[in-house]
């Protein structure tokens, strides 16, 4: 049984690190806001430019959008892969990472695959066994549009000269703190359809164009491509954020839990010890009236 003295030392560090995993979740907490606050505004855009991609696109022929719809035979794959910088959120980074090596192992398990790593953990795993195409891990120093818009230009460049078939973005798309659902959604070619719901919501809609369709098509691809990306990516991040916030808000509990064990422990080791020392004073007493 540990001493009065180990059993202090648990106690003293415990409650450290107890210190360290609450402050951890008042940091995220703050961040998420900030960080839910960006995909909440962003994702009414996204969604209404992607309508007006499918309006323009519903009456034309896919060759207009150019190379970036053409559909090839897929032997070259780049996946986006976005994960975090840093630890210590759960289970945040394993999700994406097995979902990456589920395709790889998979639907993908004969193709050429090279991966786009946005966030350390990702571009550690996957340097291990896959072609690194680029780590871009550093974008998340200075979360911006531009940046973002850079890699989404560069992404158009390298699917238009043919390096790449097809490329998928793998990420996880925010729901709320404690969930978050991992997305696999096609970057490129573009995919120029209608759902159902769609199709019966334009067809009451009479639209005049100017410049003429073909133009504004043109125009309103690679734009969509980069709020596509910037959308993903913020929705990464305030995954992250509710991810680490969650996880410092278990562990905080559980250390609670732990100290509240070692102080009972702590207590009954001393009540013992006490007790000992009475019955060595009575056991003393009584030999010496013997």
């Amino acid at each position: 049984m540990p001493n009065l003295k180990d059993i202090r030392n648990r106690i003293t560090s415990v409650g450290s690190t107890m210190q360290i995993t609450s402050a951890m979740k008042l940091v995220s907490a703050a961040k998420l806001k900030r960080a839910t606050d960006s995909i909440v505004q962003l994702r009414p855009y996204a969604d209404k430019l992607r309508e007006l991609l499918q309006n323009v696109s519903s009456t034309l022929e896919a060759e207009v959008g150019g190379a970036l719809t053409e559909e090839r035979e897929v032997n070259k794959v780049l996946l986006v892969v976005i994960n975090s910088n840093r630890g210590l959120c759960g289970g945040y980074n394993s999700s994406i990472i097995k979902k990456v090596n589920a395709l790889l192992a998979g639907e993908l398990a004969s193709k050429h695959v090279e991966i786009l790593a946005i966030g350390k953990k990702a571009n550690d795993t996957f340097s291990k066994t896959q072609t690194i195409y680029k780590n871009a891990s550093s974008i998340w120093d200075n979360l911006n549009f531009a940046d973002v818009a850079e890699i989404a230009d560069d992404l158009v460049e390298k699917f238009t000269v043919g390096d790449f078939d097809q490329i998928r973005i793998i990420y996880n798309q925010f729901q709320n703190a404690a969930v978050q659902i991992v997305q696999d959604e096609q970057f490129l070619p573009v995919v120029l359809e209608k759902t159902e719901e769609e199709a019966n919501n334009s067809a009451e809609l009479d639209y005049i164009f100017n410049p003429s369709k073909e133009e504004i098509l043109r125009d309103l691809i690679p734009q969509t491509l980069k709020t596509q990306l910037f959308k993903a990516i913020l929705d990464a991040n305030a995954s992250e954020h509710g991810a680490r916030m969650t996880a410092m808000h278990k562990a905080t509990d559980n250390a609670s839990e732990l100290q509240k064990g070692l102080k009972i422990q702590y207590n009954k080791a001393r009540q013992a010890a006490i007790t000992n020392e009475i019955l060595e004073i009575v056991g003393g007493a009584e030999a010496l009236n013997a």
